[in-house]
């Protein structure tokens, strides 16, 4: 089976809990006045794959979380708890 079959028709929609991550990433990313360039750079990711992220088009690694987190200067669990994010 191709990849790009597979991605067409076996995409999943993307759960609550990965959108109230994304939610959190763009708001702390906001709250200390980091751009996404600058963030995405800090990360090692691309400004467009942070944007990606930011917006729910694509769902982080477990290993873009920590990066992420370390840029922002938090914890791993921190950043991954959103028991208070609302949607």
């Amino acid at each position: 089976m191709s990849s790009v079959y597979y991605n067409k028709h076996m995409q999943r929609k993307r759960g609550t809990i990965s959108k109230k991550i994304s939610t959190k990433i763009r708001f702390e990313r906001m709250k200390r006045n980091i751009s996404q360039e600058d963030l995405a750079l800090s990360a090692g990711l691309s400004r467009n794959g942070l944007s990606k992220i930011e917006t729910g088009i694509v769902s982080p690694s477990i290993d873009s979380l920590e990066f992420i987190a370390q840029a922002l200067g938090m914890e791993f669990l921190e950043l991954v708890d959103v028991s208070k994010v609302e949607l």
